[in-house]
């Protein structure tokens, strides 16, 4: 069975007149059909670079990119976005901002609008459909942006440290939120984060850069059961203090080898 996404001896430069600076170096992993995949590193190791290359914001140097086994170039698979902000216009309504990018791709029509109204009702923000985004929580906002990306019917979806705007304890009620949506649509997704925690919380594998250029330092497997599926109930289990220490070790190997 082909991997969701596949990602083979990945390389990337950023270029200057005077200088060259060495992002990525020769990444390589694979994410499975359905799959929570997290990516966790130092610093500047590359983490954000190697989302805008999986989407195709940036083209890579060397390697390459494959989902269902097709170059990212010519594959038809949609990628859905979420970035650290959630974007929300303010002269939108909440509605019209979820209706955003099916408005761009021409396909907002009456089954895609009865399609947001569900998922507007669903996670709590049927109520907040005429209302502005000011008038949301931070919470909210990034609930409404992660509809405005599922109604794209994403095949892959990135989410570049899309919590981190957020204070700790909305952090954990919309990481737990978020991540409970994603793994009940059965979304294969990728995470960009710098807290291990969050990582550990919502992965079913790790994917561990080194420091500048970002190399695999590892891949840890994290399994919780079957029954454990949602973030908080990961972060009271038994195993989490266990997972959290060995990728702590890891993190650590690049202050140790400096």
């Amino acid at each position: 069975m082909k991997p969701k996404l596949e990602v083979n001896d990945l390389s990337y430069s950023y270029h200057e007149a005077s200088d060259e600076t060495t992002a990525l170096s020769h990444i390589s992993f694979d994410v499975r059909d359905g799959e929570f995949y997290a990516v966790v590193g130092p610093s500047g190791c590359g983490k954000s670079t190697l989302l805008s290359l999986l989407c195709g914001l940036l083209e890579q140097e060397e390697g390459s990119v494959l989902i269902d086994g097709v170059p990212r170039r010519e594959s038809r698979a949609v990628i859905g976005y979420m970035f650290q902000r959630d974007h929300l216009f303010e002269w939108r309504t909440i509605l019209s901002n979820v209706s955003l990018g099916l408005e761009i791709q021409n396909r907002l029509d009456g089954n895609s609008r009865r399609d947001l109204l569900q998922m507007l009702r669903t996670y709590g923000l049927e109520a907040f459909s005429d209302a502005r985004p000011s008038q949301l929580s931070g919470g909210m906002r990034q609930r409404a942006a992660l509809i405005r990306t599922m109604a794209l019917k994403p095949d892959i979806l990135l989410l570049d440290e899309p919590f981190s705007a957020l204070d700790y304890q909305t952090r954990l009620e919309v990481c737990d939120d978020i991540s409970t949506i994603i793994r009940t649509r059965k979304k294969t997704a990728v995470l960009i984060t710098h807290d291990l925690s969050e990582a550990i919380s919502t992965a079913d594998r790790i994917l561990v850069l080194t420091g500048r250029p970002g190399r695999v330092r590892t891949v840890l497997k994290i399994d919780f059961g079957p029954d454990a599926l949602r973030p908080l109930e990961r972060r009271n289990a038994p195993e989490f203090a266990a997972y959290f220490n060995q990728l702590w070790e890891e993190m650590k190997q690049d202050e140790t080898s400096e």
